[in-house]
């Protein structure tokens, strides 16, 4: 689609201008349009914060929209646990676990499908095998099914809050007590929507629990157990008691700690679960050491172990 920019769109953003003429797609798929040069303003690439002027020539080459599957990729996995029905990968931080808001690719989900020949469907195509989550840059140990009867098992497990879940977290300041528990509901941010709150006292049940493992002069080393799973929710239940988890800005947490290295993550990993196998019933356990990085920066912190 090629157009003339007219009076009324003058002074407009470029994507507001081009979604009027597109008005069945989304503002975000127009967003990366431009980003990826399918739109030029007089033959040229720009950003979606262009400001239109009147007589510019926009044209428009619409993208085809992702696949509504995902697809194999050639990706590294790391297997902690593997039988008949269930998978037990230990995620690194800064892979996302299935594809949405903008990331098609390089997903745990792309990965799985390389690796293994078939896997739960329940989910849908896009998240093949995928029964709970982790945050992207949270690493450790997540489970995935490798068939329908698997998925619905585990999938009942989590619902009636069978499944142990175990992080380890290093959180800002002086934990006060050895062990706590925070029960908050947790609700979508009405202001900053990327983020979640457990301030405004209404939203869905959550409760975590925590004891301290160790104390730095900066920081607090804790071992954090949920019994639910809300979205960010360990993240959140920390921030929410004046103690965001180290390198996560998002729920308060200063960007960078003098006199140390950037992590480029924070300092949240899923460190152990516990489920039973959906045939037989056994009690399984899976652990994920932390990670490399992590243990680093805690020992350039001046502790060499824990």
């Amino acid at each position: 689609m090629n157009f003339i920019a007219e009076p009324a769109d003058s002074n407009q953003r470029l994507d507001i201008v081009v979604h009027r003429r597109f008005p069945d797609v989304s503002r975000s798929r127009i967003q990366r349009w431009i980003e990826e040069g399918h739109v030029t303003v007089n033959t040229l690439p720009t950003r979606a914060s262009h400001t239109t002027r009147t007589g510019e020539v926009i044209d428009v080459q619409p993208a085809a929209p992702p696949p509504l599957h995902a697809t194999a990729e050639e990706i590294p996995l790391t297997i902690l646990y593997e039988d008949a029905d269930v998978v037990a990968i230990d995620k690194p931080a800064g892979m996302v676990v299935h594809a949405g808001a903008g990331v098609h690719s390089g997903t745990l989900v792309n990965a799985l499908l390389y690796r293994f020949n078939s896997l739960s469907g329940v989910a849908g195509e896009l998240r093949p095998g995928i029964v709970h989550r982790l945050d992207r840059f949270t690493s450790g140990v997540l489970l995935v099914a490798r068939n329908d009867h698997a998925h619905q098992r585990l999938a009942e497990q989590f619902s009636g809050r069978q499944v142990e879940k175990v992080y380890l977290a290093l959180v800002h300041g002086h934990v006060q007590q050895q062990t706590g528990r925070i029960e908050r509901p947790i609700a979508r941010d009405p202001v900053r929507r990327v983020r979640m709150t457990a301030r405004l006292g209404e939203g869905r049940a959550a409760w975590s629990e925590y004891r301290i493992l160790h104390r730095f002069k900066q920081f607090t080393y804790l071992e954090v157990r949920i019994g639910t799973g809300r979205t960010h929710q360990i993240r959140v239940h920390l921030s929410s008691i004046g103690h965001p988890i180290m390198g996560d800005p998002l729920y308060g947490a200063p960007a960078r700690v003098e006199g140390m290295p950037d992590l480029g993550r924070y300092f949240l990993h899923a460190h152990r679960i516990r489920f039973h196998q959906p045939t037989s019933g056994e009690a399984i356990e899976v652990v994920s050491p932390l990670a490399p990085e992590l243990t680093s920066w805690m020992q350039a912190l001046g502790v060499a172990e824990l």
